[in-house]
């Protein structure tokens, strides 16, 4: 399974349905950010849920002022980052079951029953009662071209919306020797890990009642526990804190906290546009699994290698000679947060060296040894720490083209096994940026690139270059040992 572009979510001809997320009663309303008050003082309980960090700030990038003021046209100005699901059902199906798995997804994750609006405090989440929440099924009838089924596509795609809602949508193409089931979440509700588990929980559950069966899934953990201990944990957090030292030095020495991608987009400062989306493959399942014996000779990861590799990548194209990046780290953890729905994601500064003659031992090394005091010194989260050290940049779109580096084994994640007879895929959708983000994926089948930039032609030679150095980069890092 790859992570594609949502331009490359294909659907065959057939009967089109869509389930609606709905409640039956009033939700639970929320109060938004700041500072947790201690219990007895009056606020809310510490236990209660509250937005996340992540959640706060992204919305903050599209949600209009609270008081309505300047506001924007909904029809003009709809945004939303998405992720985008598929996965097939062979044979006829089972429809009552399949409503049943989509139900039962929506109800064992609170993070999908949330809603979200600004308020005069902030921003403000109503998490619907698992009880409370049905489906409402919408036939959109007979799709009987590979054009409609585009189009089908296209509009589904776009139905989430970060700002008004709704906030994840579902849906299936039903046709007599099978059926795609796809669905598609909103990034503030959802990391890509989520989205792995999204599939698995449904296709898991249909499988269950189509054999008239209770679907035996792992406990999963709410995300606004998460979101509450991560307030908790960082409410008296202050710029002179220990926990900030590796943040500070990184700004010291960056000019920033924002790494700059160091290559020419073609776009002026402060400028951005629309995106382009695509996906390549690096190295073949042999090639990957050569790669990953290196980065064992060299004491690292393949994450650490394939981190190396791009600051090696960047060099030879005129990048500097210390490579700086954001990464985002999973903050899930392996206990009761392990199968849950959210966005478990704080972005880390990492830097170092990848200078000419260094050789791949060095350059790894190095890579590593950086990833390690990254993970030490990163226990606040990212937006923290913009309040803190860097408040001119908080809740507002990224000031210039941000060096960004993600990688994820798919091989790892719920439901790996059965990806490939589920024919499972998951997409991304970022219309707009004003950068370049590298997200490097591992699967059963090699190592692959989606890579999101601005769509300027200066751009597009730009990433085509990239993806041709970094490919010959990891070849040479797998096969020979040298960068």
């Amino acid at each position: 399974m790859l992570q594609l572009p949502s331009s490359e979510l294909v659907l065959a001809p057939g009967h089109a349905v869509e389930w609606r997320v709905q409640t039956s009663a009033a939700r639970t309303a929320v109060p938004g950010p700041g500072p947790v008050p201690a219990a007895g003082s009056g606020g809310p309980e510490p236990s209660r849920p509250l937005p996340s960090y992540n959640q706060e700030y992204h919305f903050g990038a599209f949600a209009p002022p609270a008081d309505g003021a300047g506001d924007r046209d909904r029809d003009t100005d709809r945004r939303t980052d998405s992720y985008a699901g598929t996965f097939e059902i062979r044979g006829g199906l089972d429809r009552p079951a399949l409503e049943a798995a989509l139900l039962h997804c929506v109800r064992r994750h609170p993070a999908l029953r949330c809603a979200f609006r600004p308020s005069p405090g902030g921003l403000v989440i109503e998490v619907a009662a698992p009880q409370d929440v049905k489906l409402e099924p919408v036939d959109h009838g007979p799709v009987t071209s590979p054009a409609g089924a585009r189009a089908h596509a296209e509009r589904f795609l776009r139905a989430t919306d970060t700002r008004d809602g709704p906030w994840i949508v579902m849906g299936a193409m039903v046709r007599e020797e099978s059926t795609t089931v796809h669905f598609a979440c909103d990034h503030l509700v959802t990391d890509g890990t989520s989205m792995m588990i999204v599939l698995n929980d449904i296709a898991t559950a249909y499988e269950a009642f189509a054999s008239g069966r209770e679907p035996e899934l792992p406990v999963a953990g709410d995300f606004t526990d998460h979101s509450g201990e991560e307030r908790r944990r960082t409410a008296s957090a202050r710029a002179d804190d220990s926990g900030l030292e590796h943040w500070r030095g990184f700004i010291a020495r960056n000019g920033g906290p924002f790494p700059r991608f160091p290559l020419d987009l073609g776009i002026e400062p402060g400028g951005g546009g629309p995106a382009r989306n695509t996906t390549a493959t690096l190295l073949d399942a042999s090639g990957a699994a050569a790669l990953e014996a290196r980065c064992r000779e060299a004491g690292a990861s393949v994450a650490t290698g394939a981190l190396a590799a791009v600051g090696v990548a960047l060099r030879k194209l005129g990048g500097p000679g210390v490579h700086r990046t954001l990464v985002p780290v999973g903050t899930r953890g392996r206990g009761r947060h392990a199968h849950s729905v959210g966005w478990f994601v704080n972005l880390l500064p990492v830097e170092f060296p990848v200078a000419e003659g260094a050789g791949l031992v060095r350059t790894v090394a190095a890579a590593r040894d950086a990833s390690t005091r990254m993970i030490r010194g990163g226990r606040v989260p990212f937006v923290v720490v913009l309040r803190l050290l860097a408040p001119e940049h908080y809740a507002r779109p990224w000031p210039h083209a941000v060096n960004f580096f993600s990688y994820m084994d798919f091989r790892d994640v719920p439901g790996a096994a059965r990806h490939a007879d589920r024919e499972a895929g998951v997409y991304t959708s970022v219309p707009a940026t004003n950068g370049m983000f590298l997200w490097l994926h591992r699967t059963h089948d090699g190592l692959h690139l989606n890579t999101v930039h601005v769509d300027t032609p200066q751009a597009r030679r730009t990433g085509a270059a990239l993806v041709g150095t970094l490919a010959r980069t990891l070849e040479d890092m797998a096969h020979h040992g040298g960068l």
